[in-house]
C-alpha cells in the first residue's frame, strides 16, 4: 500500500506536466493563428497585384502551301488510262496531268470535226472565188460595152457642133446673098442654092441630135443590162448555205474539243503534285485523283482559341517548332491573315487533357524558311505568336 508521503511527489510532477502541456498548446495555437493571418495577408496582397501581362499566344497549327492544298478530280466518270506526271513533279497551270480511257476516242472525234471544218472552209473559199470571178467578168463586160458607146456619143456631139458651125456660116452667106439679090448682083438661082444649103444643114443637125439621143438611150439601156448581169452574178454567189455549213462545222469542232477536254485532267494552277490517289486502270468518279499545292511559299495555319484571337494582329512575328523533330530548331514567320469565321479545331493535341472541342479562328502565318517545310504539308506544329511585336 502506497503511503501519502509517497503520493505527494507524484502529484506535484503531474501538476507541472499539465502546466507545461497547457503552455505548449497555447504556443501552438498562437503560432497557428499567426500563420493563418500571414496566409490571409499574403492572399490579399497577391489578389491586389495586377495580373501578369501576356506577351504571346500559343496555338497548334499545320503546314500547308500558300494556295492551300487543291484536290484535283476528273470532269466525268471513267477509267484512268495514263498518268503523265509523278508525285513531287512541278507543274504549270493548264498542264495535262492524266488522261481517261475515252481520250483516244474523243481525240478521233475532234480530228474528224476539224477535217469537216477544213472541208467546209475550202468549199466556201471555192464558192467565193467562183462568184467573185463571175462578178468580175460581168463588170468587165459592162466596161467593154460602155466605153465604145461613150466614144460614139462624143463623136456624134462633135458632128453636131461641126454642123452647127457650118449652119452659122451658111446663114451669114444667105443674108449676104439676099442683099446681093436685091441689088441685082446675083441671080435667083444662086440665092436658092444658098437657101437649100442652109435647109440641109438644119436637117442634118436635127438628124445628128436624134442619133445622139438614140446612142444615149442605147447606152443607158446597155448599162442597165450590164448592171443587172452584175447583180445576177452576185445573186448567183450562193454563200449563205456554205457559210451555214462552216458555222455548223465550227460548232461541231467546239463541241468535240469540249468533250475531249473532259477526258483529260489539267493542273488548275502552278504548283507541286503532293500525292496521287488513283492509278491507271482504276475507275474514277467524283473522288479526288491527286492533290496539288504551291510549295514555293509555305504557310502555317494556326488554330488560335477564340478567347485569344483578339490579341493577334497582322504583322506580328511568330515562332514555329516541331515537337516530333520533323525539322531542326525553330522557324520564323509573320501573321498575314486572320480568319473571319470560328471553327471547331482540326489539329488535335496529343495531350489527353487538351480540349478536343475548342472553338478556334484560323490565323495564316507566312513562313520565312519555305524550303525547310516544302515537303511537310499537313505537318502538326506548335506556334507561338509574339503579340508585342506588332506594337509600334
Amino acid at each position: 500500500m502506497v503511503t501519502q508521503s509517497a503520493q505527494r511527489p507524484f502529484r506535484k510532477t503531474s501538476f507541472w506536466i499539465g502546466i507545461a502541456l497547457l503552455l505548449l498548446a497555447g504556443s501552438a495555437s498562437l503560432l497557428a493563428l499567426r500563420s493563418i493571418q500571414q496566409s490571409r495577408q499574403a492572399a490579399i496582397e497577391e489578389a491586389a497585384k495586377p495580373p501578369p501581362e501576356r506577351v504571346d499566344v500559343a496555338a497548334l497549327g499545320r503546314i500547308e502551301p500558300k494556295s492551300e492544298v487543291i484536290d484535283i478530280a476528273a470532269a466525268e466518270t471513267g477509267v484512268l488510262s495514263r498518268i503523265l506526271i509523278e508525285e513531287g513533279s512541278q507543274v504549270e497551270a493548264g498542264q495535262i496531268l492524266a488522261e481517261l480511257d475515252m481520250y483516244d476516242i474523243r481525240k478521233a472525234e475532234r480530228d474528224y470535226a476539224a477535217s469537216q471544218l477544213a472541208e467546209a472552209q475550202q468549199t466556201l473559199a471555192a464558192e467565193r472565188s467562183l462568184g467573185e470571178a463571175r462578178i468580175a467578168e460581168a463588170t468587165t463586160k459592162a466596161g467593154q460595152i460602155d466605153q465604145p458607146q461613150i466614144q460614139a456619143i462624143e463623136a456624134q456631139s462633135a458632128e453636131i457642133r461641126s454642123l452647127e458651125a457650118r449652119l452659122s456660116l451658111a446663114k451669114i452667106d444667105l443674108a449676104r446673098f439676099e442683099n446681093l439679090l436685091a441689088q441685082g448682083a446675083i441671080t435667083q438661082q444662086e440665092f436658092d442654092r444658098q437657101q437649100t444649103e442652109v435647109d440641109e444643114l438644119i436637117s442634118n443637125i436635127a438628124n445628128a441630135i436624134a442619133t445622139k439621143k438614140q446612142l444615149e438611150l442605147a447606152r443607158s439601156t446597155d448599162l442597165e443590162n450590164a448592171a443587172a448581169q452584175v447583180s445576177m452574178a452576185k445573186a448567183d454567189l450562193q454563200l449563205a448555205a456554205v457559210e451555214t455549213g462552216v458555222t455548223s462545222a465550227q460548232q461541231n469542232l467546239a463541241l468535240a474539243e469540249a468533250r475531249l477536254n473532259r477526258t483529260v485532267i489539267k493542273a488548275p494552277s502552278t504548283g507541286q503534285i503532293l500525292d496521287i490517289y488513283v492509278r491507271p486502270g482504276e475507275a474514277v468518279s467524283n473522288n479526288r485523283l491527286m492533290s496539288l499545292g504551291n510549295t514555293n511559299e509555305m504557310y502555317v495555319v494556326a488554330e488560335v482559341y477564340e478567347t485569344d484571337v483578339g490579341l493577334v494582329n497582322i504583322g506580328q512575328n511568330a515562332t514555329i517548332t516541331s515537337r516530333n523533330g520533323a525539322f531542326q530548331g525553330s522557324l520564323s514567320g509573320t501573321v498575314e491573315t486572320i480568319g473571319l469565321q470560328i471553327f471547331k479545331n482540326d489539329v488535335l493535341d496529343d495531350d489527353p487533357a487538351a480540349n478536343a472541342d475548342a472553338r478556334i479562328v484560323e490565323v495564316r502565318i507566312a513562313v520565312d524558311q519555305d524550303e525547310a517545310v516544302a515537303m511537310l504539308t499537313n505537318l502538326q506544329v506548335d506556334v507561338l505568336i509574339d503579340i508585342k511585336s506588332g506594337e509600334s
